[in-house]
């Protein structure tokens, strides 16, 4: 009975107890939101039942309906929270912890819970609650993790955004510096062509008029001496002692001569044009034999935009990231080495709190402990040379570091340090490396620390 009654308490469209119920004139009942959502999606308003339309787009609602399901609401709600046994319909006051079941205190003292332990039903609520609030503990504070990392990540998603944008523009100012390098190369090279142009165009124009002066002389000599030539026979003959004078005495030049180098020199102009303008470009450009990768640097360094000095402070709001250092003020090269010598020369200048050298790869994640590092460092003016593998050890300075060369060999397990200003080895690690070693810097100093680029040349093998 009590399930038809709930039958008929239900809304046909979401098949739940009417909430704010409305009739339509057709007398079925729905609730008012389900009939909004159903007539959205239709273009006549029609009864979701009998598909009878509508004249309101109001319905009225249905207040007698909605009494009866509050009352029914209400009275189902209270038989739940008074749960009566079902055998003798009484408040069920006791666990029995042998068959973990309620039972009332009829059951208690039945033959079946009669032997079994059986304890107020508060205390066994307060003891199961607790045991299930231990139960649960893991997985809120997996829970909790879950979020954390969650929220980690989107901060992560926005920080690539932001890391996109700004190695964007980055690459545009450096394309827009290679393209502002051409446009002038390629200017000054049309206006040495044109210059030529000019050069050549104007001799060929002199040796031109002088041709034409030549051939104006010339050409009246022999007009006249051809009109000497068609004159009678007396008339002939008393000029032409002053006609054979006239030509004789005009000078014969020499031949005419095409000028050599006339023509614009392409070859000059054209012959290996893009490494000529590569083998230049080379002044404009430097290369370091090494990068920082700013996605290593603890959140107290900054980095310049290439990615060759790092300084101290400010802090930046950064993702935490696993290679991300969060706790020593270091950061990594972009590239490890596990093979081969490899070697880079770092200025410090005057920063006066700085360390230098190479970290092994696996502690590298975040929150580890450093296992595996060598390196020299330098506090105010005590310079030691550290190592997880040795005590440390004092590095005698004949005068203040300004520029460091680091030397590695991985297959010799030598890492070396020299002062370059006098070329002077200053300290050397013996050890045996195992894993990949990354070039690592570390600085409590405003004072960048910078990587210095080598000598680009451009060299022309011949066979």
């Amino acid at each position: 009975m009590s399930s038809r009654l709930e039958e008929d308490l239900c809304c046909p469209v979401c098949q739940d107890i009417f909430k704010h119920p409305v009739v339509l004139s057709c007398s079925h009942s729905f609730c008012k939101d389900c009939l909004q959502n159903w007539w959205r999606e239709k273009p006549t308003h029609e009864c979701p039942v009998c598909n009878r339309r509508s004249s309101k787009e109001r319905p009225p609602p249905d207040f007698a309906l909605k009494e009866k399901c509050e009352a029914f609401v209400q009275e189902r709600d209270q038989k739940t929270s008074e749960a009566l046994c079902s055998v003798h319909s009484e408040k069920l006051n006791f666990f029995c912890l042998d068959h973990q079941q309620p039972v009332c205190a009829v059951c208690k003292d039945s033959e079946k819970h009669g032997r079994h332990i059986c304890v107020p039903i508060n205390e066994a609520v307060e003891q199961h609650k607790k045991e299930l609030e231990e139960t649960l503990e893991p997985l809120k504070e997996k829970l909790t993790l879950f979020e954390e990392v969650k929220e980690k990540s989107e901060q992560t998603a926005q920080h690539v955004k932001v890391q996109a944008r700004r190695t964007e523009t980055q690459i545009k100012d450096q394309f827009k510096k290679l393209h502002q390098f051409l446009e002038v190369e390629e200017e000054a090279r049309m206006a040495a062509m044109r210059e030529e142009e000019e050069q050549k165009s104007q001799m060929m124009k002199e040796k031109v008029e002088a041709l034409s002066r030549e051939i104006a002389a010339l050409l009246d000599t022999v007009r006249a001496t051809e009109e000497q030539l068609k004159a009678e026979d007396v008339s002939f003959l008393l000029n032409y002692k002053a006609a054979v004078d006239r030509v004789q005495q005009r000078p014969l030049p020499d031949d005419p001569q095409l000028l050599s180098g006339a023509l614009i020199d392409e070859a000059k102009h054209l012959g290996n044009l893009t490494f000529n303008i590569w083998s230049k470009m080379k002044d404009m450009v430097s290369y370091t034999p090494l990068v920082l990768d700013p996605n290593t640097a603890n959140p107290d360094l900054t980095l310049s935009e290439d990615l060759t000095s790092v300084r101290f402070g400010p802090k930046q709001n950064l993702p935490e990231n696993p290679e991300r250092s969060d706790y020593y003020f270091t950061v990594v090269g972009s590239e490890g080495f596990n093979s081969g010598t490899h070697s880079w020369d770092v200025e410090v200048g005057d920063n006066n709190r700085w360390a230098l050298g190479v970290l092994a790869e696996s502690t590298r994640t975040r929150g580890c402990k450093w296992s595996g590092i060598w390196q020299i460092q330098l506090l105010s003016n005590d310079c030691k040379a550290v190592s997880t593998a040795h005590p440390p050890v004092v590095v005698l300075m004949e005068k203040k570091l300004k520029r460091i060369r680091v030397d590695l060999d991985w297959d010799n397990g030598i890492l070396s340090f020299s002062d370059l200003d006098i070329n002077k080895c200053i300290h050397t690690f013996c050890s045996r490396f195992t894993e990949k070693l990354f070039p690592h810097f570390a600085t409590w100093d405003k004072v960048p620390m910078k990587i210095i680029p080598v000598k680009v040349s451009v060299n022309v093998a011949t066979t």
